[in-house]
This record gives C-alpha cells, structure tokens and sequence, in this order.
C-alpha cells in the first residue's frame, strides 16, 4: 500500500511539474522593456538649437550670405534618387555616376521632392533679415536646370534674396563646396551631412546640421553633432 502511495505522489508530482513547464512556455514573451518618462525626455548630450535662437543670435547684424546643401536638407529628394537607381542601375549607386539620371534629376524630377518644414523656417527667417540665399549641391551640373525656380518657388524667396544653384560635383578627396563658400563669403550655412559641416568649418563658416529623415535613400544616416556643432531640433521633416 506505502509503495501505491508513493507511485501515486510521483504521478502527481510530475504532472506538476511538467504543467509549470507548458505554461511557462505557452506564456507570451513582451516585445517591448517598455518605457518611462525619464526615457522619453532624455536627449543626446550635443548642442541642440531652434530656429528661433538661430535668428536671436543674428539679431543687429547687418544681411548676410547664407548657403544651404539640398538634398536631405531643403528638400526630401528620395523619390527622385530611388527612382533613379530602380531606372539606370538597379541594386548599385552607379547611377550616381551617370549623366542621364542627373539631367533627369536636375530637370524635373525634383516635382517629386517635398520641401522640408524646418527649410520653410530658415528661409522665411533669412528672407525677413534681408539675407543673400544660395543653394550649394553636391549634384553634378547638367546644361540646363531646373532646381533654382524649383527652390524659390517652394520657398517663395523673392529674386532680390535668390541666386542660382551652385553645382558643386563630387571629386574623390575633394570637399568641393569648400571653394565655393569661400567665393561667395557665406557666414552660415545648413546641411545634413559630414562634408556639409566640414566645409562650413574649412571655409570659416558656422556650420548648422539639418537631420537627415531616417527614411531618406541616403545610407548611413550620419551622427548629428559629433562635429560639435549645432544642430536644429525636429530638423528631420
């Protein structure tokens, strides 16, 4: 009978422990840890800045040449760059490279670009000041274009404020926008990438980071701030 007892008590403590087991594992796993407040208002320890202090620390100076990058900065050009690669070089970047794809782009495609808001600001903020307003782009320069109506159109910059695009190319180890901030005497100008603030800082200007959307074609998305330099809140849109 104590043998019957003890069979039976094994039985049971078994089926415990193997119920403990499926239930564990039939129990869903979070997919999120969750957050908190403190998380949330936590931002990266670099030197954020709004538009509206940008224009506080102009204030009593007279006009002055500002320069802005375009793509990713002004303009979310993505549409005309993803349709590009899927046109003349599928899979690669060698589209970069061809000049069909940039008459295109530089003569048209940019119908398919939306203005950035934060662009909207800083322009309207330098046309108020009375502000020379120039558009410095890595993109290669084509016969004919269409990018400088496009700008002043979206941006509705007066004549007397616009000044044509600047084509400045891509030359392997060259920062060619460098040059050109220095020709035209620009004291600020915005961009979203690393050669952007590097050329602002080579040409004695003060380089402003404009973030680059997350969903932009443009890959990696660079480290705002880790120049040191400003860098505008909700710059991405």
């Amino acid at each position: 009978m104590r043998k019957i007892t003890l069979a039976f008590g094994a039985v049971c403590l078994l089926f415990t422990l193997n119920s403990a087991v499926v239930a564990r594992a039939s129990t869903p796993q979070p997919l999120s840890t969750g957050t908190n407040v403190a998380k949330l208002a936590e931002q990266a320890p670099i030197h954020w800045v709004s538009v509206a202090q940008i224009e506080n620390s102009l204030l009593g100076r007279q006009p002055i040449a500002v320069g802005f990058d375009i793509d990713d900065t002004v303009l979310f050009s993505s549409p005309g760059f993803w349709r590009g690669q899927k046109t003349f070089s599928p899979g690669s970047d060698a589209y970069l490279k061809n000049p069909e794809f940039w008459e295109k782009m530089n003569n048209g495609w940019d119908d398919f670009s939306m203005p950035k808001e934060v662009a909207r600001q800083l322009i309207a903020m330098h046309v108020k000041r009375g502000d020379s307003i120039y558009f410095v782009t890595g993109r290669s320069q084509t016969k004919t274009e269409t990018v400088s109506k496009t700008l002043q159109d979206d941006f509705l910059i007066p004549a007397s404020n616009m000044n044509p695009v600047i084509f400045a190319g891509d030359k392997p180890g060259q920062n060619t926008k460098t040059q050109w901030l220095q020709e035209k005497n620009i004291k600020v100008f915005y961009g979203d990438s690393d050669n952007d603030i590097g050329a602002a800082r080579d040409a004695g200007a003060r380089g402003i980071r404009i973030l680059r959307a997350s969903n932009s074609s443009y890959k990696p998305l660079p480290m705002a701030g880790a120049q040191g330099e400003e860098v505008i809140v909700n710059s991405d849109y």
